[in-house]
């Protein structure tokens, strides 16, 4: 099953790569305006993920810069638990001030990207 999973995941990567979208041109207003919005926001994922590559799709087509979090990693993994609540990838931390909103599904992600964008202009 792992070898599975892994070509699996090879396949999904390497079609990502060739079919891209294109990157969002923004005003460098509107770009610092989006870039100010999203500087608190971390979006823990796995490379190979097909919702994780979903998302990173959306941001690539919005033009976000969120910050990735490889939730491989023991670390990451272990503050998506703890502050999380579980370990579900693709998983958007929204930081708003003292409070911390966690985000689970991909079509929720990338509902709120669109918002995000929306908002900004």
């Amino acid at each position: 099953m792992f070898v599975i999973r892994w070509v699996l995941g090879r396949i999904i990567l390497l079609l990502n790569f060739i079919f891209a979208p294109k990157k969002a041109q923004h005003s460098a207003e509107l770009q610092a305006k989006l870039d100010d919005l999203t500087k608190l926001l971390q979006l823990y994922q796995f490379a190979a993920c097909p919702f994780c590559v979903k998302v990173r799709r959306e941001i690539r087509r919005q033009g976000l810069n969120i910050k990735l979090v490889d939730a491989k990693l023991a670390d990451n993994r272990q503050v998506l638990e703890t502050q999380g609540g579980k370990v579900k990838v693709p998983c958007l931390r929204i930081e708003e001030g003292k409070k911390v909103t966690w985000l689970y599904e991909s079509d929720e992600i990338n509902r709120y990207f669109n918002d995000l964008v929306l908002s900004a202009k």
